[in-house]
């Protein structure tokens, strides 16, 4: 994958995260500054993703750790445990926000 491939997954993906969340109805704010798109949730915790260009990842960053996702076969994997992007989102909004976040 190049450079525009990979900005052009990662835009997807992360407007795909920001619709899901306003359709979910949680209490989660989001902003994104540059590369970096931050949730953060009424108990002012905060997950953090980002873009790593370099390595063209996508990084996750929240209570329960660090993540790094890979884009593969049409969708993005954690390069650790193989699960889905989409589906550590709305499990780790879930811990964040104290009740069942979902899209």
């Amino acid at each position: 994958m190049n450079d525009t491939e990979f900005h052009k997954l990662a835009d997807q993906v992360l407007m795909h995260i920001e619709e899901g969340i306003d359709q979910s109805g949680a209490d989660i704010e989001y902003e994104t500054t540059g590369n970096v798109l931050t949730l953060e949730f009424e108990n002012r915790s905060q997950i953090v993703i980002n873009r790593q260009e370099p390595l063209h990842e996508i990084w996750v960053a929240s209570k329960s750790g660090g993540y790094h996702f890979k884009y593969n076969d049409g969708i993005w994997l954690c390069t650790r445990s193989g699960e889905e992007l989409i589906a550590l989102i709305k499990r780790e909004c879930s811990v964040h926000a104290e009740e069942s976040v979902d899209w």
